[in-house]
């Protein structure tokens, strides 16, 4: 089997057939760019693989994300048409061209010509932005190509295994949990959303559906770890990925089932490295080393001359190989961040500090900059910060990241108000047509006026501090 959801269950041919029914109605042929708004299910799978297999690069947006966001990714990726439900033609109808595909649709006795190919853009996912906007990764045919070999060579998934697919399609996850699945034949089971909020619910899931390998946040692994006797007994393989896994986190699953912890920004292609935790000891700071480059990967820790550091040493974390993406959509000042190094090599710059460890595993320390991971999503400071100042009860804006007493990461607003007050709940309302929820900030703190830095700019040292006790994860 291929895929199952919560109402039908597909092989491999009846897959790839309800990919060619949903490819022969699409309102335009040869497309570069197709939206994805749909709820998780098989004939959303179909769709991407109609999408890829007519040689265009799908754009995923969850239904349920703000909708000038969608509106925002959607229009800067210029789609050919979005595909989604029916339900939610009216949410989405400004002036994109859509095609509606249900639950249940029929597959049909048709055959589409597979005119993908590798140096062909798969997906573009968008990642929060310092220019005020999210900034869409493209990822090639080949990347995914090189990421399924790089986890085929590390977990050797196969036809026995079932992974669960958990994830939001707008995350790296969801790439892992999708195509390492149904390019070594396993199954891909797909639970429903009520299933998905309750963890209880979705454990039983997984032991009553035979999940051999799940893939999540290490808040995922931290809220498992509390309840150890609902893990099923079929698990073999949990995958931390999108944040810092602590020991903590994994104390009672470590005895039962192989861990890994993960790294890798989108711009390269899912993970970078990869490192066994479950058998293994933490840092001294309670946190796992982030391990050694994924196959066809390779990761140096380099200073601001793109020369590599001392053994030991701590500098950025630069990442080489197969993964590494195509770049931004569009001219975006973030493509920087693609360079070439002094010896002619492409390069992804993270702007994550790390350093080498004596045995070859790589450490990760923490961001250079403002951006920071909630929730194990990414989530720049300035682009939260952007869309504050455009309400118009805000005269001024600040946000800064800030950590809890557990090492989580936590936004705190402060607002200069242009009346002297402001609606706080009718502010969080306006930032929810442009933010995911975790990209509001926790905290908002109203302000006379900023303090200055003698050039001139806001004094962020001198904001009062919000303090936040981390007892969630505890």
């Amino acid at each position: 089997m291929a895929v199952q959801d919560f109402s039908r269950t597909l092989t491999y041919a009846q897959l790839d057939a309800l990919a060619d029914t949903i490819a022969t109605g699409f309102p335009t042929r040869n497309p570069a760019f197709v939206g994805i708004v749909m709820d998780h299910s098989v004939e959303m799978i179909a769709s991407i693989l109609a999408v890829l297999k007519t040689g265009a690069a799908y754009v995923p947006a969850e239904p349920s994300f703000p909708i000038e966001r969608i509106r925002y990714m959607m229009k800067e990726s210029d789609v050919d048409f979005i595909i989604t439900h029916g339900k939610y033609v009216d949410y989405i109808n400004h002036g994109f061209r859509k095609m509606t595909v249900e639950c249940g649709q029929k597959i049909m006795p048709v055959e589409v010509e597979d005119r993908s190919n590798t140096d062909a853009i798969a997906y573009v996912l968008y990642t929060s932005g310092t220019t005020g906007n999210p900034k869409g990764v493209q990822v090639t045919n080949t990347n995914v190509c090189h990421y399924v070999r790089a986890f085929s060579h590390e977990f050797k998934p196969g036809p026995g295994d079932r992974m669960l697919q958990y994830s939001v399609c707008s995350f790296d996850i969801f790439v892992e949990e999708v195509f390492t699945t149904l390019l070594s034949g396993a199954t891909l089971v797909i639970p429903s959303e009520e299933t998905k909020k309750d963890l209880r619910k979705l454990l039983a899931f997984c032991s009553e559906n035979g999940i051999t390998m799940i893939s999540g946040f290490p808040y995922l692994l931290a809220e498992m770890n509390k309840m150890p006797e609902l893990l099923p007994k079929s698990l073999r393989l949990l995958i931390s990925g999108g944040d810092v896994l602590r020991a903590k986190y994994i104390s009672q699953l470590k005895d039962k089932v192989m861990i890994y912890n993960t790294y890798g920004p989108s711009e390269t292609t899912v993970c970078a490295s990869y490192f066994r935790a479950d058998n293994a000891e933490p840092l001294e700071d309670g946190t796992f080393p982030v391990g050694k480059p994924v196959l066809g990967t390779r990761i140096e820790i380099l200073n601001g001359n793109m020369n590599p550091v001392k053994a030991g040493e701590i500098g950025e974390i630069c990442i080489f190989g197969d993964g590494v993406s195509r770049g931004y959509l569009g001219s975006k000042l973030e493509n920087e961040n693609f360079t070439i190094t002094p010896d002619g090599r492409r390069v992804y710059r993270s702007g994550d500090l790390g350093y080498i460890l004596p045995d070859g595993n790589i450490a990760f320390l923490r961001r250079k900059d403002k951006q920071v991971m909630i929730l194990g999503k990414r989530v720049e400071s300035e682009e939260v910060e952007n869309v504050l100042c455009t309400c118009s009860e805000v005269e001024d804006a600040v946000v800064c990241p800030a950590t809890d007493t557990e090492g989580l990461s936590y936004l705190v607003a402060y607002v200069v108000p242009r009346k002297g007050k402001f609606n706080l709940t009718e502010l969080r309302r306006k930032l929810s047509r442009y933010l995911t929820p975790f990209m509001i900030p926790e905290f908002f703190v109203s302000m006379p006026s900023f303090p200055m830095t003698p050039n001139g700019k806001v004094d962020r040292k001198s904001l009062p501090v919000v303090l936040k006790e981390g007892a969630l994860y505890a």
